[in-house]
């Protein structure tokens, strides 16, 4: 009975996300052991200059038991969803893209806030943590299946990051966890994952970048009494960034003679929502069906001793 619940555990989770989280569990216990080693790893801003690699390994680093097990279950459930419809490749890209860049802004804007502030704790505190990859794959599942409602407290995909960014402001006001560290990741995890979704993804099967459609809008993270505030400002930086892919995607092919194919966005996005509506599905069949099974097999054992 034991053998045969126990594969079962980790079904369906991929090779690339256990390795993730070997590698992140494995980080976690060497600085638990070795602390000093933190003021290497860990982005402290005053030491970026010389130890500029700490861009690149803070985002790996999880000082806090609940913040391991949080990035551990959180990358294992949603890789399982993200990884076989982006592919392994786009996901690892995705996942370095994104921790980098918010070891960036968090490193600009802890040098901007000593400058204002003149408080030298701002260029010594250690920040780390893989809540910024974490917080724009979330970003990810709002995008493939957003209209999909999560037990047990039925929440649309599409509320799961602006949920998690609500739920961190109102914790760093009620826990010791400093707001200047926990909140900043998230929130520019959160948005520097929606950035590359939107702007500079590439499709596998049609090579376009980005996700334009209305559904996926930046507006569409703020409630809708917000949303009349939120799209002026949006839309003026729409066209910063896509203004010039516009027109290069009409060149590519979506037009007939002068004119464009009216929903071509829109299509595609209706489509990678299905493909990931399909896959999510897919999953929860296998999961409910593994568990049939582990319950059968130990009455069919017990009726065979019989």
């Amino acid at each position: 009975m034991s053998s045969s619940a126990g594969p079962n555990v980790f079904a369906g989770f991929t090779k690339l996300c256990k390795g993730l989280v070997f590698v992140l569990v494995c980080v976690h216990v060497s600085v638990q052991i070795f602390p000093t080693s933190l003021t290497y790893v860990a982005l402290i801003p005053a030491r970026t200059i010389p130890f500029g690699w700490n861009l690149l390994t803070a985002g790996y680093i999880e000082q806090s038991i609940h913040g391991i097990l949080i990035s551990t279950i959180g990358l294992l459930f949603i890789g399982k969803l993200l990884e076989p419809i982006w592919g392994s490749r786009e996901f690892l890209i995705f996942i370095f893209v994104v921790n980098l860049l918010t070891s960036l802004c968090l490193f600009i804007m802890a040098i901007s806030l000593y400058y204002i502030t003149m408080e030298e704790n701002y260029l010594y505190m250690p920040i780390s943590g893989f809540g910024g990859a974490l917080s724009g794959l979330l970003v990810g599942v709002k995008q493939i299946v957003p209209d999909q409602e999560f037990s047990p407290l039925r929440i649309k995909a599409k509320w799961l990051p602006s949920l998690v960014l609500f739920v961190s402001i109102v914790m760093s006001f009620i826990t010791e966890e400093p707001a200047e560290t926990c909140f900043p990741i998230l929130i520019f995890g959160t948005y520097i994952g929606w950035i590359y979704l939107r702007y500079f993804q590439r499709k596998q099967e049609t090579k376009i970048k980005g996700d334009p459609s209305d559904e996926f809008a930046f507006s569409t993270f703020f409630p809708e009494f917000l949303r009349p505030l939120i799209d002026p400002i949006a839309s003026a930086f729409h066209h910063m960034m896509c203004g010039r892919s516009e027109s290069s995607i009409e060149t590519r092919g979506y037009t007939v003679g002068s004119a464009a194919l009216p929903g071509s966005d829109s299509i595609e996005a209706s489509r990678r929502r299905e493909r990931g509506a399909r896959a999510l599905e897919e999953r929860l069949a296998s999961d409910r069906f593994a568990a049939k099974g582990r319950t059968i097999e130990p009455k069919r054992d017990g009726s065979e001793k019989v």
